[in-house]
């Protein structure tokens, strides 16, 4: 007996297919959201939005490489970036891949310099709510992890 079924659970479905869905649309809300001026990436300014607005904060994005697993400075603001999305029902991925993030996002528009990706929040600038297909699927995915208790799944963004 598996826990899922002690607990009447349904296990998230483990086929490449699933988690291939979750990247692409990962991907799309990256794109659709840094159009529309509702993309904050960087760990400090995404923390400080979360302090001044947290309600208008959608969805948020964690990525490292293998380099900065041995961060501990940047692991302690993951941690309090993850409590705080957990406090105020954001939903929260990890991806481990900062490289294919830069790619979809690109560099600051400002500076045209690269930014930090280590934290991206999508925002919903209206006070109709932004109905965007692909975060519909993101958060349904978080739920389904959820389920499971994976309380931070990580996503594989497509190539």
């Amino acid at each position: 007996m598996t826990l899922e079924e002690i607990h009447g659970q349904e296990p998230v479905p483990a086929g490449h297919d699933w988690m291939q869905g979750a990247g692409k649309a990962l991907h799309e809300l990256l794109v659709s959201a840094q159009r529309r001026g509702c993309l904050t990436a960087g760990v400090y300014e995404s923390a400080k939005l979360m302090n001044v607005d947290p309600d208008n904060v959608t969805f948020c994005v964690l990525a490292t490489d293998e380099e900065d697993e041995g961060d501990i400075a940047l692991q302690i603001h993951f941690t309090l970036i993850q409590a705080f999305c957990c406090e105020n029902d954001i939903d929260i991925v990890r991806v481990n891949d900062v490289a294919k993030l830069a790619a979809i996002v690109g560099p600051s528009e400002e500076s045209g310099e690269p930014r930090d990706l280590h934290c991206i929040l999508i925002t919903n600038p209206n006070e109709n709510g932004w109905k965007d297909p692909a975060l519909e699927k993101l958060n349904l995915f978080c739920e389904e992890s959820r389920n499971v208790n994976d309380w931070v799944p990580t996503i594989t963004l497509p190539e």
